[in-house]
């Protein structure tokens, strides 16, 4: 059965659930999102992610390893994770052990770990990850790219924060956190499997009817910088790490997003047959991959990309991206280009909504940009249908997809 919205009402406040029933298989998922409470909300950078780290390492009173025993033992999934702009729980299991799987989410919520031992555990995992991750200079061109393109803001600091500011994070700071951010009026439901709709409005209220009432503010959109900066870090690296990226003025909810879908595919997030790997791999071979895309949400919008390539070709390998884009801006996509594009988005669909987790996923962003469940029906109907003429005179009103600026890592 197709996703529908369901929705539950806690102390007068409406609870939307995005459900859909399946019982091909007797499996349950059920996940939780809280909305305006992911890293754009940090107080200290990465303080979201170490409280999603904190809240699995089980109850204070079971502890860490006896609680994922449990859950092992039955074959449970329980995890937190943080995106930009939300906070999500998760779990899943066979249909037989999801009453378990629920009591064991109601049980961690009502008495997270927050003990020093379990505290100072993640705290310690988490700067050491951050200082392994020092050396992996792929992470290091990305989050310097977001620091250009977002400086003085929010988004301009890593999800998981840095050395220096986890080291910042107390386990009242966490707390503190999360009591002010998880709340009843905050979540939207995200429920699938082998079940009812009543047994998912009931399983959601029963679960959400322990949390507080936060009222968060949304967040603010984040513009990109229009001015094109290139900023280098020198490194051990044999080879030069290149990001790139650049403003695109593309509300989330807007009606040409489609368009902008089909443009970026040809251009870079395509693989063989891009305009970006057919100019820089297979007519120079500067680079075994080249990839870009566009990236719309509810707080920016903006285009970025990367590759790498040997040392003494970084200069080239820039120039060519940014004679990429100027062209695609100036002269558009070709009727071939366009076919392709149809056929292969219209044509692979089914492999994008074969699992129930890709659907109820699916649903989930429907709904959170504001549109109609089913609305990826349409878009496709829209793509089928776009003429080039349409997608050029698009192309070339957002020029400033132009505006590139590049993050480097080279020696």
């Amino acid at each position: 059965m197709p996703a529908k919205l369901l929705n539950t009402t806690i102390n007068n406040t409406n609870i939307p659930i995005i459900f859909e029933q399946d019982n091909r298989l007797p499996l349950v998922s059920l996940q939780l999102v809280f909305c305006n409470s992911g890293a754009l909300t940090d107080t200290k950078a990465g303080i979201a992610k170490l409280s999603s780290k904190l809240l699995g390492e089980g109850t204070k009173e079971q502890g860490s390893i006896a609680f994922a025993t449990a859950l092992e033992n039955r074959a449970v999934s329980l995890s937190a994770s943080v995106g930009a702009e939300s906070f999500v729980i998760n779990i899943s299991s066979l249909k037989s052990e999801f009453d378990f799987a629920v009591s064991s989410l109601k049980r961690l919520l009502d008495d997270p770990n927050f003990t020093d031992k379990a505290f100072a555990k993640v705290q310690t995992q988490t700067i050491g990850t951050l200082t392994q991750k020092q050396s992996d200079f792929d992470y290091v061109a990305s989050n310097q790219l977001k620091s250009i393109l977002f400086a003085n803001t929010p988004r301009e600091h890593p999800t998981s924060g840095t050395v220096q500011s986890v080291e910042s994070i107390s386990l009242e700071d966490i707390k503190a956190h999360l009591q002010s951010h998880l709340g009843y009026d905050t979540v939207i439901s995200v429920v699938g499997g082998d079940l009812s709709e009543d047994e998912a409005v009931s399983m959601t209220s029963d679960i959400i009817g322990r949390l507080p009432r936060v009222e968060l503010s949304e967040i603010e959109y984040i513009d990109t910088i229009s001015k094109p900066t290139v900023k280098t870090t020198v490194a051990k690296t044999e080879q030069a790490y290149i990001y790139f990226g650049a403003p695109y003025h593309m509300p989330y909810d807007s009606d040409e997003v489609y368009l902008g879908k089909v443009a970026a595919f040809i251009l870079g997030s395509s693989g063989f047959g891009s305009r970006l790997m057919e100019e820089i791999r297979v007519k120079r071979g500067l680079a075994y991959s080249a990839h870009a895309s566009l990236s719309v949400n509810n707080t920016s919008s903006y285009l970025s990309g990367y590759l790498q390539t040997k040392l003494e070709s970084g200069d080239e390998a820039k120039k060519v991206v940014q004679e990429v884009v100027d062209d695609f801006i100036a002269k558009g996509i070709t009727k071939e280009e366009l076919t392709s594009a149809k056929l292969f988005l219209l044509g692979s669909e089914p492999l994008r909504n074969e699992t129930l987790q890709q659907r109820i996923g699916r649903a989930f962003g429907e709904y959170y940009s504001g549109r109609e469940l089913g609305y990826k029906s349409l878009e496709l109907e829209l793509i089928e249908a776009i003429e080039l003429e349409q997608i050029n005179e698009f192309i070339s009103r957002h020029s400033e997809i132009g505006d590139i600026s590049f993050s480097v890592v080279t020696a």
